[in-house]
C-alpha cells in the first residue's frame, strides 16, 4: 500500500495539477523553505467565501511540490474558513504516506502559503472596504 502513496507523490511531482498562473487572481502568495530551497507560489480567485481557484508555481523536492498539487485539488470549491482550519496532520493524511520530520516543512509549505495568501485576501478587502475600494 504504501507503494501506491510513492506513485501518487511521483505522479503529482510529474504531472501537477493545476500548475501556472492565474490570471484573474485575487491574491498571489509566495514562500519558502530557505533550509533546502522549496518554494511555492500560490495565485487564488476566492469567490462566495470558497476558492474558486487555485494555481501553483514552484521549485523544489517531488514532496513539496506534488502536495502543493494535492493540495489545489483538495481545496479548489473548499470554503476558506474551512481551508484555515485544516491543519498539518490532515494534509500529511491527504499525502496517503509517512513523511520524516526533516520533510515536514517540505510537505506542509503548500497549506503554510494558502492560509498566508487567504489572511492576505482578507486585509486587502479589508483595506479595500475602509478606503471605500472593492478589491
Amino acid at each position: 500500500m504504501e507503494s501506491e502513496h510513492y506513485e501518487l507523490i511521483l505522479d503529482h511531482f510529474k504531472n501537477p495539477r493545476n500548475y501556472g498562473a492565474l490570471e484573474d487572481a485575487d491574491v498571489s502568495y509566495e514562500e519558502g523553505v530557505p533550509s533546502c530551497g522549496d518554494l511555492i507560489r500560490l495565485d487564488v480567485k476566492v469567490e462566495g467565501g470558497k476558492v474558486a481557484a487555485v494555481k501553483f508555481t514552484g521549485k523544489g523536492c517531488a514532496i513539496s511540490q506534488a502536495s502543493a498539487s494535492i493540495l489545489t485539488e483538495k481545496v479548489t470549491g473548499m470554503g476558506v474558513t474551512e481551508i484555515m482550519r485544516l491543519d498539518d496532520g490532515e494534509m500529511l493524511e491527504s499525502l496517503g504516506l509517512t513523511v520524516s520530520p526533516t520533510r515536514f516543512k517540505c510537505a506542509l509549505l503548500g497549506l503554510k502559503v494558502l492560509k498566508k495568501a487567504l489572511l492576505q485576501n482578507e486585509k486587502d478587502k479589508a483595506a479595500g472596504a475602509a478606503d471605500g475600494i472593492e478589491r
